[in-house]
């Protein structure tokens, strides 16, 4: 089929956001409960969104069970982020948590309940007490479908409040007009194939990770990364796109999450002699250490030779030792991967793991408000008048280097809720809408019909292929710098053949190879941030480990290859030119001191 103008239908929306995550449909509830004309768009059913796959909990300090204040888990954030978070932005989250947990609560969330009532906590790795000292419980959670209710109860929520969902929607790119402000998107309906405009006062993107840059990948099919796809065709650029965090505890062989919460129960990692190896890496937190700890630690055992398995390449995980009713209570789901994924019984055998990409500390960089900003005059940093971001797609940055387990989920809530707070503001001062430009539609039209147009080319899943293949070669949990900058010639050749994607299946009504090919042009946007990114910081650095930066010989206790000096900054990449910029990391929390860098040990 071939796209013209003339069959593009326009809409007007006060706001449009486009993801129906945890993040997307915060905002949403906010918006609406204001009485704004909310459209939240949805490339599936908002409660397949991929906030439903996170399991273990939500962090906030309410001390139901342990000892706990908003102070330590502002440490304990700072800490874990490997010091590249911003300290400003990490104060706002961990002071505003109890509230949105409490929040949630009384939405409906069904959280597990200790016996007095209250949430139940677990503990969770890098979550600790008077800074450092011991393990404390933060987690809230329930069982381990965590997200699965938050989401459920966030959509619930939005029914009542009578939000607009476009369901089997794709948005393809951000509207700007002559001034540079977004005035709307553009978007892909999939029951019928029609491209239509949505005028909007201002566009939230909650478009979640793109975990599928990479083959062995704990995030959904859908997962590829489509709001920072549009970002970066639009000239904005994406912050600290090297930081990707591995999870410990992937099934060998599916990739499929185990979460953090099993090890919060007391679940513990061996090596092939029946070693509680963490003891070794984290004599204080041990399995609990932060997830780039605990990954770097399994990888390490099995180069040396002490994994598990016919070809030692993966180590175990052992949860049998708390007992089936506290695993059938706790940790239900786990035990249903167990054996739906590696025909493993957990109550009486352990299972095989080995890290698996999962989150992006990166993302589209925004302010505590989750406006986008960019950096303008040097280090002047403005908001993008019109576009907001929120969740995983979105870089605040309250992750830095490395996230802390239950700090996404916290991440949604609190800068969903801040944001939908803000736009309301905004709204409220902004009675019009500022007019489309007269070629609104027509990148997008350019677009689509280089697609439908093209006779002869590539199957776009074998371009996807690649590049899953080489991210998974280039920019693993260890990356040296000659891998590094082999990737960054592959990509870029890879790029190359976006343009020569051929559709086979032309057809108007849900063709999903369409939505598959338009989903390859933002993977290779994320893919391209990434590698670029990760090429130029030479230093170690949380989740980025580069085995070519060591720790200095005259030096014994300072950070491995950590280079404070020249790299406690943010890294800016650029889709035009695939070029780099920087900004300073702000140390200066909004009402408490400094946490200082100093090596992390656990």
């Amino acid at each position: 089929m071939a796209y013209t103008s003339k069959n593009v239908t326009t809409r007007k929306f006060d706001v449009v956001i486009v993801g129906a995550g945890g993040s997307g449909m915060r905002a949403s509830l906010q918006l609406s409960l204001a009485g704004l004309n909310v459209a939240v768009l949805s490339k599936v059913f908002p409660t397949r969104s991929h906030t439903v796959a996170a399991q273990g909990g939500i962090g906030a300090s309410l001390g139901n069970m342990s000892e706990d204040n908003w102070h330590y888990h502002f440490y304990d954030t700072v800490k874990g982020g490997d010091w590249l978070g911003d300290q400003d932005a990490i104060e706002f989250m961990c002071r505003e948590a109890p509230k949105v947990v409490y929040e949630l609560e009384h939405f409906g969330m069904p959280f597990d309940r200790n016996p007095d009532g209250t949430i139940y906590q677990r503990p969770f790795g890098g979550h600790t007490a008077n800074y450092g000292e011991k393990p404390v419980q933060r987690a809230c959670a329930a069982a381990d479908r965590t997200g699965h209710a938050m989401l459920h109860t966030l959509y619930q929520q939005n029914v009542r409040a009578k939000t607009s969902f476009f369901v089997e929607w794709m948005a393809l790119d951000l509207i700007r007009d002559a001034e540079g402000d977004v005035v709307g998107v553009t978007a892909l309906e999939m029951e019928t194939g029609d491209l239509h405009v949505l005028h909007a006062k201002t566009v939230l993107l909650a478009t979640g990770g793109a975990g599928r840059i990479f083959q062995a990948s704990t995030n959904a099919f859908i997962n590829t990364g489509d709001g920072m796809g549009m970002a970066a065709r639009a000239g904005i650029p994406l912050q600290d796109m090297e930081f990707w965090q591995f999870h410990p505890t992937g099934v060998a062989g599916a990739g499929v999450l185990l979460t953090e919460g099993c090890r919060g129960e007391g679940a513990i990692l061996l090596n092939s002699n029946g070693e509680r190896f963490m003891e070794r890496y984290a004599p204080t937190l041990k399995d609990l250490a932060p997830r780039d700890f605990v990954s770097r630690s399994m990888d390490q055992e099995i180069k040396e030779g002490r994994g598990c398995g016919p070809n030692k390449d993966y180590v175990l995980l052992k949860l049998d030792h708390l007992g089936a009713e506290t695993i059938h209570k706790r940790l239900p789901s786990v035990y249903e991967i167990g054996v739906n994924f590696a025909n493993v019984d957990i109550t009486r055998e352990p299972i095989p793991v080995v890290p698996t990409i999962h989150y992006q500390m990166g993302g589209i960089p925004t302010n505590i408000h989750g406006q986008v900003v960019l950096q303008r005059n040097g280090s002047h940093v403005d908001p993008l008048n019109g576009l907001y971001a929120v969740g995983e797609c979105s870089c605040v940055s309250v992750h830095g280097a490395n996230r802390l387990g239950t700090n996404s989920l916290l991440d949604l809530l609190v800068f969903g809720k801040a944001a939908g707070n803000h736009i309301v503001d905004y709204a409220s001062k902004t009675k019009a809408h500022k007019p489309l430009p007269a070629n609104a539609a027509d990148f997008s039209l350019e677009r689509l019909n280089k697609l439908e147009s093209r006779a002869k080319g590539e199957y776009s899943q074998d371009v996807a292929n690649d590049i899953r293949a080489t991210m998974q070669a280039h920019a693993g949990v260890f990356r040296s710098q000659a891998s590094m900058d082999e990737g960054v010639k592959k990509i870029a050749a890879i790029r190359e053949r976006i343009g020569s994607i051929e559709l086979k299946d032309k057809s108007a009504v849900f063709n999903t190879a369409r939505i598959e090919a338009l989903e390859v042009e933002n993977l290779i946007e994320v893919a391209q941030a990434t590698m670029v990114s990760a090429a130029a910081r030479k230093e170690c650095r949380g989740a980025h480990t580069v085995d070519d930066y060591e720790r200095p010989a005259d030096d014994p206790v300072a950070p491995l290859g950590r280079n404070d000096a020249e790299w406690m900054k943010h890294t800016l990449w650029y889709a035009e030119g695939s070029r780099l910029d920087y900004k300073p990391v702000q140390m200066k929390p909004l009402t408490v001191e400094t946490v200082p860098p100093k090596v992390r040990t656990f």
